[in-house]
């Protein structure tokens, strides 16, 4: 097989599988469980973002003031995309965006899946510039990179199909969204095969942006949800889940390092 071939291979069955190993976890959670395992969410998306993606950016960048600002300009960003998702769903002061905490029905209408399925686009993108970039080095180091790649992402992919049923899609709505979102690693691939000098200029970008968008989710949209149950039972079990979703990025990476 070509080099092209084994990057096309390795994008779309990286992609596919990490996001049917997520779902087969995901979503067969009971719906009782979805707003309790949100915890874990958050922790999946704040460790991908400083223990991963951020330090992936500094390293390809070498410039940690550009990446600084970056993420500062998408969070800004994500801030107004997210109030023109309200002004789309808001006529008034009666929509169901300002509904009161009475008749809250425990989702955000949409609002922060948007978000995370515009990052975790940004991020299977990078993923599919990895890829290839490894396998036109050496076809050892692209297949060690694909099968890391598919281990760092399906602990975050969890997190991402968690997110969209607690933001008010279906089952089937998430792992249509999340299989869709995975083709951007083909993209990636194709064209950093192409372009691959001019490609991996945009890495830095493209990872301060994807932190940008997972910051915002985690801290704008997922976290407010959790002081709506100030009691202690359910403070200790959100604190453990975050550090549960921390710790399962922090040990991928840790394995993957002595794998490597």
């Amino acid at each position: 097989m070509s080099v092209l071939s084994w990057i096309l291979v390795a994008s779309l069955f990286g992609g596919f599988l990490s996001v049917a190993l997520a779902g087969l976890v995901a979503l067969n959670a009971r719906a009782n469980w979805v707003s309790m395992l949100v915890s874990y969410a958050i922790g999946a998306l704040l460790g991908a973002v400083f223990l991963e993606i951020l330090p992936h950016a500094f390293e390809h960048s070498g410039d940690v003031k550009a990446v600084a600002t970056t993420v500062l300009f998408g969070i800004l960003l994500f801030f107004v995309l997210e109030k023109l998702v309200l002004w789309r769903h808001c006529h008034g002061d009666d929509c169901e965006a300002h509904a009161v905490p009475a008749h809250d029905h425990g989702n955000d209408h949409g609002r922060s899946g948007l978000m995370i399925m515009i990052g975790d686009t940004f991020h299977n993108f990078v993923d599919g510039i990895l890829i290839a970039a490894a396998f036109m080095t050496d076809f050892k180091l692209g297949a060690v990179t694909a099968l890391a790649i598919i281990a760092h992402e399906i602990p975050q992919e969890v997190g991402d199909f968690l997110i969209l049923l607690h933001s008010g899609y279906t089952k089937r709505q998430a792992l249509v969204f999340n299989l869709l979102s995975s083709l951007a690693t083909v993209l990636g691939g194709v064209i950093a095969y192409f372009a691959l000098k001019s490609v991996q200029g945009w890495i830095p970008i493209i990872l301060g942006f994807a932190a940008a968008s997972m910051i915002y989710v985690a801290v704008a949209d997922l976290i407010p949800g959790l002081h709506k149950r100030p009691e202690l039972r359910a403070t200790v079990q959100q604190v453990s889940l975050i550090a549960l979703g921390i710790a399962s990025i922090w040990f991928t990476e840790i394995l993957l390092g002595e794998y490597a």
